[in-house]
């Protein structure tokens, strides 16, 4: 039997656009967002990926993130405003924002992407998220980007600022194990898999040789801040 032939039907452009209330006039730019170097490999009918929309939404994102934070948050001292960016722009909260509109349905991936579980990939879901955004900049301009994200960065920033998100979780850990007598947390790789353009590394970080937090992500930096942010949940220094 075929594995995918249990999987949900795939949501269509027209209907992702439609669910998520976005009046886009161009739905060819939103199909190319949607679309991973992998379906490329499958279908010739798909002239392009989503990699060129990715590097514009990435930039659209820097700029309207940054400029709702200087509005929402008028007393924020620069350094705080810049840390609060990255918090808000970094690869995992851009993968809550597309698993939060159920991004991952619409998603146009190869059928070996798809079995591997590229749908709920953290990093597939950033990229795809950024392109998306990208497309619809080029379609219907920055006040169609600003009625999208600004729901998303309210909830979003509160949650950030309850849990300390905005803060080093790595700093965060390593004061902890100071102010403990213990020295500096120690970050181990454990593995690294997948393809070169997507592979995840898998780290845990020990303390007084003790293991404190395991982490994956698209980089050993992400993992690393994986890692010592389930060692802060662990130790109840910050919240869910």
């Amino acid at each position: 039997m075929d594995n995918l032939a249990a999987l949900p039907a795939q949501e269509s452009p027209a209907e992702l656009a439609q669910r998520l209330h976005l009046k886009f006039k161009d739905l060819l730019l939103l199909s190319r967002a949607l679309t991973h170097r992998s379906f490329l490999n499958e279908h010739t009918e798909a002239l392009e990926d989503n990699e060129r929309l990715e590097y514009l939404g990435d930039a659209v994102l820097d700029f309207i993130v940054g400029v709702w934070l200087y509005h929402n948050y008028p007393e924020m001292a620069e350094g705080d405003l810049t840390r609060m960016r990255s918090a808000l722009v970094h690869t995992e909260q851009l993968a809550v924002f597309a698993r939060k509109v159920k991004l991952g349905d619409a998603m146009r991936l190869g059928r070996g992407e798809v079995q591997a579980g590229g749908r709920n990939r953290s990093a597939l879901l950033c990229d795809t998220f950024e392109a998306v955004v990208g497309a619809l900049y080029l379609d219907s301009g920055v006040d169609a980007v600003n009625s999208f994200m600004h729901p998303l960065l309210q909830e979003a920033s509160e949650d950030i600022l309850v849990n300390h998100k905005n803060e080093d979780p790595k700093s965060l850990l390593q004061e902890w194990a100071q102010s403990q007598g213990f020295q500096a947390p120690l970050y181990i790789t454990r593995s690294a898999h997948g393809p070169d353009h997507s592979k995840i590394f898998e780290l845990e970080v020990t303390i007084a040789g003790n293991v404190y937090g395991t982490g994956s992500g698209p980089s050993k930096s992400a993992a690393a801040k994986a890692a010592a942010r389930m060692a802060l949940l662990k130790l109840g220094l910050v919240e869910h």
